[in-house]
This record gives structure tokens, C-alpha cells and sequence, in this order.
């Protein structure tokens, strides 16, 4: 992948890197969240369930925010509405941080939800279609690992920042995601796919509402799949930290540890997995990534020391966002160029809300029975791996599928 690397154009290297900073920077916004759910339930004299109803607003929130900017996108686009995503999603993280309640607060995380659903959409069009066919797998693991990459450093954040700046400190420091807009401003051109074609008459309503009618098995088909993704993922991340604290009486420093290491195997297996998919195929990395997810179970959930843990914590994740790697390569070669910054993304939402209450079911089962996180995670993380691996190997794939830019 070096001479792929090397080979890549300044346009290319920096819209790339504005992508991922884009989600990178997004996902920290989000996890930021995450690792306050116990300190907002204290602040605000409630269980963690009320609070985690804030992920579950971000998540059913998406979708909305996927269709407003991936459109937005097709008309005015990739570059521009990438910088509104980042000003809009940094600006209400910095007005969470004044939240007086939690009504308050969790109206502001389904205001976030709605600016973080373009980002992921609007970024991997701009990155895929300025990027050359080969490689795209590994690019693609890449760029996803770009939610790892946030979580590596909400973990970083939480772990040296939280004692001395308390939950709404967090979310002002996080805020600091808006700087991202002056490196688009002055350093990222548009995609050249975008340029080249005809961007009112692809934009319009009656052309998007014609492809999705004609393309309609696809836009079910990738709703499912994400769906499947998305339990994957949130249903092994979002809560973890909370399990560590609550169930195990991690520490902060302990608790970051854990989640800094298991965000290095989520990169690594992102990286592996979108590479292997270059080889074996996209369906077949996607299903060997959830069916080795299985066994590591025990480990992640049934541990009895921290290094036991970081190492559950570390293969599982190597594991989820192995499969997660490859998504943005193949949501993208599936969905027709006319809208691909729209079904991608839109699909991807649309899972997102489809499984949107997945923490707040998981934290009610939980504290239903004394805090026992480990079997509730244990056995949804269980079914919803099978559940990818079946819908995974019913669909099908387009490797490395010309996205209308030279290679």
C-alpha cells in the first residue's frame, strides 16, 4: 500500500485527510457523551437509562441529517457542506456544555445527531470519488477507523481532562472540531467527480426521487445491512465504558486505558480487513470479521482483571471495526453515482436509526439486574454478529467499481 500511497496527488492526499478529520473529529464529539453518561445521571439526579436516551436521540436524528446536507451536497457540493457539517455539529457540542437540565441537554444531542448525519455521507464522497480505484479497500478501512480514531482520543481526553474540567469542560474542549473548517477552506479542493457533472439537474428533487423508486431493492438491502452494522458497533461501544465503571469500579484513569487500547485494535482490524477486502472480497472480509467477533466474547465481557479487559476489549474491536472498515467502499460501490452522497449515507442513518435505541435497552436490562452489563452485552453483541453475517452474505457486492474519477 506504500507505492498506492505514494502515488496519490496533493488533491487527493488532502481531501482525503479532510474526511477523516471530518469523521474523526465528529465521532470524539459523539464519545465525548459517552464517557459522561455517569457524571451528567449525578449532575442532573437520574439513572444512566434517562441519559442514554441522548444516543438514542443522536442515532434517530441522523438519518434526517443525512438526507438535508447528503442533497445539499449533490447540489452545491461535496466541500462546501462539509465545512457546514463541522461548524454545525462543533457549534451545539459547545452549547451542550451549558445545558441546565437534562431536557435541555438531550434537545441539544438530537440537534447534534441531525449535524452529524451529513458528515459521514459528504465526507467519504469527496474522499472516494477524488481517490484512484486501486487501493480503495484500504482507503476505505482508513477512513471509518476514523471513528475509532475519535473514540482513541475521547478515551485520551477523558482520561486527563475530566478531573480537572468535569463533564461540560469536556464538551467545550471538544468544540475545538471547528478549526477543521479552515483546513477545508484552504487546503481541500472539490471532488472532481462533482465538477465534472451536472450538478442542478442530479440535484433535483424529482431525479433523486426517480433513483431511489428505480433503486429501491439497493436502498432496503443497505438499510438492513447497516442496521446490522450499526448494533454491531454501538452495541459494543457505546455502553462499555459505563459497564468498566459501573459493574467494575474502573476508575477514569483505568476506564481510559481500556477504551485507548481497544480503540488500537479498532484501528488496526479497520485497516486489516479493508486491505483483505481488496483480496477476498468485500462480502466475504465483512462476514469473516463478525464470525471471529464471536469467540472473543468471553473475554470482553466475562474478564476479571484490566489487562484482561484491554485485551477482550482490543481483539473485539479489531474484530467490529474490521467489518466496519470496508463499509465506505461498499456502500459506495453499490449505490448509483447520481446520489452517492445521499444512499450511502442515507442507508447508513437510516440503521443508525433503525438501532438508535440499542444503549438505552442495554443500560435498562442492566440496571434492571444490579448493574449487569456483561450478559446483556454478551448476548446482543452474540445475535446481532450472526444477524450480519446472514444479511452480509445474502446481498451481493461491486469490487472495485469505477466511481467516475481516472485511476
Amino acid at each position: 500500500m506504500l507505492d498506492t500511497l505514494r502515488s496519490l496527488s496533493r488533491a487527493q492526499l488532502h481531501a482525503y485527510a479532510a474526511a477523516l478529520g471530518g469523521w474523526s473529529l465528529d465521532a470524539l464529539d459523539f464519545f465525548i457523551f459517552v464517557f459522561c453518561l455517569g457524571a451528567i445521571s449525578s449532575e442532573f439526579h437520574t439513572d444512566v437509562k434517562a441519559v442514554a436516551h441522548g444516543i438514542f436521540l443522536t442515532l434517530a436524528f441522523r438519518p434526517l441529517g443525512a438526507l438535508v446536507f447528503g442533497w445539499l451536497a449533490e447540489r452545491y457540493g461535496r466541500r462546501p457542506i462539509l465545512m457546514l457539517n463541522v461548524l454545525s455539529f462543533s457549534a451545539v457540542q459547545l452549547a451542550t456544555a451549558f445545558a441546565p437540565n437534562l431536557a435541555t441537554l438531550l434537545v441539544l444531542r438530537a440537534v447534534f445527531g441531525f449535524a452529524m448525519g451529513g458528515e459521514w455521507g459528504v465526507g467519504a464522497a469527496l474522499a472516494l470519488e477524488t481517490l484512484p480505484a486501486r487501493g480503495r479497500g484500504f482507503f476505505s478501512g482508513l477512513l471509518q477507523e476514523g471513528y475509532p480514531i475519535g473514540y482513541l482520543f475521547a478515551s485520551i481526553v477523558f482520561g486527563y481532562l475530566f478531573v480537572h474540567v468535569g463533564w461540560r469542560g469536556m464538551f467545550v474542549v471538544s468544540a475545538a472540531s471547528a478549526l477543521l473548517v479552515l483546513y477545508i477552506r484552504f487546503g481541500v479542493q472539490e471532488s472532481p467527480a462533482w465538477v465534472a457533472g451536472t450538478a442542478p439537474q442530479r440535484a433535483s428533487a424529482a431525479a433523486l426521487v426517480r433513483v431511489a423508486r428505480e433503486h429501491f431493492p439497493i436502498l432496503l438491502y443497505l438499510v438492513v445491512l447497516m442496521a446490522c452494522f450499526n448494533a454491531f458497533s454501538h452495541g459494543s461501544q457505546d455502553l462499555y465504558p459505563t459497564f468498566l465503571q459501573k459493574q467494575h469500579g474502573f476508575s477514569v484513569p483505568q476506564t481510559s486505558i481500556v477504551t485507548t487500547i481497544m480503540n488500537f485494535g479498532a484501528l488496526a482490524g479497520g485497516m486489516c480487513f479493508g486491505a483483505l477486502s481488496e483480496r477476498i472480497g468485500r462480502r466475504a472480509a465483512i462476514v469473516l470479521s463478525a464470525a471471529l467477533a464471536l469467540p472473543m466474547i468471553p473475554l470482553w465481557a466475562y474478564s476479571h482483571s484490566a489487562v484482561m479487559f484491554a485485551l477482550g476489549a482490543f481483539l473485539m474491536q479489531f474484530m467490529v471495526q474490521g467489518a466496519w472498515g470496508i463499509v465506505p467502499a461498499h456502500l459506495n460501490e453499490l449505490s448509483p453515482p447520481t446520489v452517492r452522497a445521499v444512499l450511502p449515507g442515507f442507508a447508513y442513518q437510516l440503521g443508525n436509526l433503525a438501532m438508535s435505541y440499542m444503549a438505552p435497552f442495554q443500560s435498562g436490562i442492566a440496571e434492571a439486574h444490579h448493574n449487569d452489563y456483561a450478559h446483556v452485552l454478551a448476548w446482543t453483541l452474540a445475535v446481532v454478529a450472526v444477524a450480519l453475517i446472514v444479511v452480509t452474505a445474502l446481498g451481493r457486492e461491486a469490487h472495485a467499481a469505477e466511481l467516475k474519477v481516472s485511476s
